[in-house]
């Protein structure tokens, strides 16, 4: 009797890992295409969730191969679309193969993140902010020759014409931080508390 018991036990612990899970999932899902479908309708404005998404998954997300695909996923897709749409170029080379390695590389960041506070959330949002501007342009400096001299005055050149797109960047990524954090806080304490309780 007591070793059905246990058994019961076991199968409802299996029970239970397994909707979480699959919440788990479906949560990833909503965020993967809800982020690709703000970044192509805000694109004009270039108002992207995709900085902050990688630190999210990295920081939250405790599977690391989900974490790293929410960003990348959400990064494809709203790519795809914009091939597909000709609202713009999706896909154009070897520089956007960096772009995606420059979001997987602020989800590693993510990890690092071990106590999630309003100020932690602050610095490694600002700290991933700039580690995309930098990287970013200097990869356009590195592989995009014709625009800017192979040159200390060049890379300075193309780092100054980053700059006025380095504003927006710190608000988005702040904005979407706040939403993606706070949410994820919200969730926490109140409804999934709510439903096991």
């Amino acid at each position: 009797m007591l070793f059905y018991s246990y058994e019961i036990l076991i199968f409802a612990a299996k029970q239970e890992e397994m909707k979480q899970r699959t919440t788990l999932v479906l949560i990833a899902v909503i965020l993967i295409l809800a982020a690709a479908l703000s970044r192509v309708a805000l694109f004009p404005w270039n108002f992207s969730p995709v900085v902050a998404m990688a630190l999210f998954s990295g920081a939250v997300i405790k599977d690391k191969r989900l974490a790293f695909l929410m960003p990348l996923l959400a990064m494809f897709l709203s790519d795809l679309i914009f091939e597909v749409s000709g609202l713009a170029q999706g896909f154009w080379g070897w520089g956007q193969l960096i772009g995606y390695g420059i979001f997987a590389l602020i989800t590693v960041f993510g990890f690092s993140m071990k106590k999630i506070n309003i100020p932690r959330i602050a610095v490694f949002t600002l700290a991933s902010t700039f580690i995309f501007f930098f990287l970013s342009n200097s990869s356009v400096w590195l592989f995009e020759s014709v625009m800017y001299p192979r040159s200390f005055a060049g890379y300075a050149e193309c780092i100054a014409a980053g700059v006025p797109f380095l504003k927006n960047n710190l608000v988005t990524d702040l904005a979407y931080s706040t939403l993606f954090f706070g949410s994820y806080w919200l969730l926490e304490n109140f409804a999934f508390k709510k439903s096991f309780a």
